[in-house]
């Protein structure tokens, strides 16, 4: 077996805390315990496909504990990169820049998406492995993901925070927390926070069975709520679109089908725009509480990434660097307890891990009285 030499990376998809240490980990694995040599592609697989490159040595101090990354990123896809006004398949460009590189290996770090195109690019040929981050959680076969951990503190800290002015003003407050498709931020933090109304994806609610929870708590002698929702939270309507949408882009298989899945996804989370909003209207109208809504936003991808997030990217990271150094690609390094594991890129693209209605976390929230609005 030929000894791996020079290993890419990039990171893709939506930013996330723990990147860069993620990024550190691997690099300096790498480099120091098998001499191998490291360039970073700007921009995820655009900079991969446009050979935008940087040598990874020296700018790998220093970064443990900044947030965002270094290497910046997108959300392009190699078979579907809009260049020059056109979408174009850059699956050919990536192959020349990799072998231009004699890369042995390629590292994307990135979520479900990125494991999906890293399987396209295995199949094209090269050697790929991939690093699990998002913060919503939702990638399967891996204990954890890292950019959670620090998105869940941020989340749970504004949560405890928004106590107060929901308690002084005798308000209902909405907090509106990321998660279209996956409620483990919105669980964990609700759960974490003391929410009295926690409402994720994976449990359609009835804005009536929030309000009489909240009608509930005010005869109970306390004048106030604190509502965690998540961004694809929705009633049983927009589940059940969201759902077939969904299918729909599963079952699409011609560019032309496709084309029309992904527009009709896209109108279907475009009506659901402002629905935090409408929300917070019906539960003041309907419990006579007067309703405030936070939006948390970018906030909970920002900043520092917390001890927890480095020490499992670190952890990733090396381990990635190991495999390498093994031959063995096509896989995403999981986490596995305080161990990792290597999982092949086919038991991972195209899947998401939701919330099981009979998760610990669930039954503990309804144990201890939390509504989800079913």
């Amino acid at each position: 077996m030929k000894r791996a030499r020079r290993i890419g990376i990039l990171t893709a998809g939506g930013d996330s805390p723990g990147l860069n240490a993620a990024i550190r980990g691997i690099g300096k694995a790498a480099m120091g315990n098998y001499g191998m040599q490291v360039v970073g592609f700007r921009d995820g697989f655009r900079g991969l496909a446009e050979d935008r490159s940087v040598r990874l040595d020296r700018r790998l101090s220093g970064i443990l504990t900044v947030g965002g990354t270094i290497l910046g990123t997108s959300r392009d896809k190699p078979h579907r990169m809009l260049v020059d006004g056109e979408v174009m398949d850059m699956t050919g460009a990536v192959v020349s820049t990799y072998e231009r590189h004699r890369l042995d290996a390629l590292v994307c770090l990135g979520g479900g998406g990125t494991a999906k195109n890293a399987l396209r690019l295995v199949r094209a040929g090269l050697n790929v492995i991939t690093l699990p981050k998002t913060i919503d959680n939702d990638v399967v076969m891996t204990d954890a993901t890292f950019g959670f951990a620090t998105a869940l503190d941020v989340a749970t800290d504004a949560i405890d925070r928004l106590h107060s002015t929901a308690h002084s003003h005798h308000r209902i407050i909405v907090c509106e927390i990321m998660g279209h498709r996956a409620g483990w931020l919105t669980l964990g933090a609700g759960l974490a926070g003391g929410a009295d109304v926690i409402l994720i994806p994976e449990i359609p609610y009835s804005v009536e069975s929030i309000a009489e929870a909240i009608r509930r708590r005010v005869r109970s002698g306390s004048n106030f709520s604190i509502v965690a929702v998540a961004e694809g939270a929705g009633e049983p309507s927009h589940a059940e679109a969201f759902r077939q949408a969904e299918a729909r882009k599963r079952a699409a298989s011609t560019p032309e089908e496709i084309q029309a899945a992904v527009a009709g996804l896209a109108a279907v989370e475009a009506a659901h725009e402002g629905n935090t909003l409408r929300l917070a209207a019906h539960l003041e109208a309907l419990t006579g509480l007067e309703s405030r809504v936070t939006i948390l936003g970018y906030v909970q991808r920002g900043g520092t990434p917390s001890p927890a997030d480095r020490l499992l990217a670190t952890r990733l990271g090396s381990s990635g660097a190991d495999l390498i150094a093994q031959g063995v690609f096509g896989v995403m390094v999981a986490a596995r307890g305080e161990g990792t594991e290597p999982v092949p890129l086919d038991q991972v693209a195209g899947k998401r891990k939701p919330v099981p209605r009979d998760h610990s976390w669930v039954l503990a929230a309804q144990h201890v009285g939390t509504c989800f609005g079913d």
